[in-house]
């Protein structure tokens, strides 16, 4: 119990980080209802479904950074959007030791990395759970997670490694990587091919994500976002590990519905901006095209910018016209 360690967001993922490393760490779940972090303290967190991951954890939970004392670790789980108001008011409680992004993306770390001033952690996983209620999770794919240095904060790579190892010793599974980047590209590259087609078709990832018979079919549009984004990573000298159409063409068979999904159809801010709006900016600073990821990125923030949008005039909503051209 000598490692105090923090996770900022306690959903699915997170709950399962502070779960698992509440049987070998000191662990504090800052969370943002207080309702929330009563109920933690009041139940702890229950894992279900695999073996091995059969317990009930009682890490502590706090909704107030006053509450908080300074941690030699902090997993931030959230949301990339909700990556300022997460960090903001805990960030003083690293100065001194590593916080490790756990996030979808690019552009976290720096966030992280302005806010605490600490050593930050890059980290990709395919772990994922269902998060049944505030103290009840289940582990359906107990995946790695792979970590590495950032390398703007010199992050020592020991310190990865201490880090990593608090993760298996907690029961879970987990790599330092002197280079993560690769990892994280992969990623990177299959979230935002999956995720933006996803939420411009309102289709969960489905066969039709890997169909490529018929002219019309979407795995034609998937393949050329991802061999894009393969040739962005090649244009920052990234070697990605992975076949990401494969991993495409796996995650087709669950049918499993995006993040960006539930986003679009409750009308919540998507994390485009740190998927394909990243690889369009990425390939804009190597010099090289990437025509499709910033077509479907442009046209997901016009969706977002449609919720609120309002006419400038009385008539403008109905064309120049008006209505009535319809039916001329």
């Amino acid at each position: 119990m000598s490692q105090r360690v923090c996770i900022i967001g306690c959903g699915s993922i997170g709950s399962l980080y502070a779960a698992h490393l509440a049987r070998v760490a000191e662990v504090w779940a800052f969370v943002r209802r207080p309702e929330h972090a009563r109920a933690i303290a009041e139940h702890g967190i229950r894992v279900s479904g695999k073996p091995g991951h059969e317990f009930v954890a009682r890490p502590r939970a706090t909704s107030d950074p006053a509450e908080l004392p300074a941690c030699h670790l902090g997993i931030v789980c959230t949301k990339a959007t909700q990556t300022p108001e997460a960090v903001r008011p805990v960030a003083r409680h690293f100065h001194e030791g590593a916080v490790v992004s756990a996030q979808n993306g690019l552009g976290c770390e720096e966030i992280i990395a302005e806010f605490t001033g600490a050593r930050v952690i890059r980290a990709t996983t395919f772990m994922s759970g269902t998060r049944h209620s505030d103290t009840h999770v289940t582990l359906d794919l107990d995946a790695p997670t792979w970590m590495g240095p950032f390398e703007p904060t010199a992050t020592p790579f020991e310190m990865v490694e201490r880090a990593a190892r608090l993760i298996v010793n907690g029961g879970l599974k987990a790599e330092a990587l002197r280079d993560a980047r690769p990892t994280q590209w992969a990623k990177l590259i299959f979230n935002a091919s999956v995720n933006s087609v996803s939420a411009l078709t309102e289709l969960p990832h489905c066969a039709a994500f890997a169909a490529e018979r018929e002219f019309a079919d979407l795995g034609h549009l998937l393949h050329a976002l991802i061999d894009e984004g393969c040739g962005v990573a090649r244009a920052l000298g990234i070697e990605l590990p992975e076949d990401v159409w494969e991993m495409n063409c796996i995650g087709a068979r669950t049918d499993h519905p995006p993040s960006m999904l539930y986003d679009i159809r409750h009308r919540l801010p998507t994390e485009v901006d740190f998927l394909g709006g990243a690889i369009a900016r990425e390939a804009a600073r190597a010099g090289v095209s990437a025509p499709l990821h910033t077509a479907l990125y442009r046209l997901i923030k016009g969706k977002e910018a449609s919720w609120t949008w309002t006419p400038a005039t009385k008539h403008s909503a109905a064309g120049p016209g008006g209505a009535g051209n319809a039916g001329e």
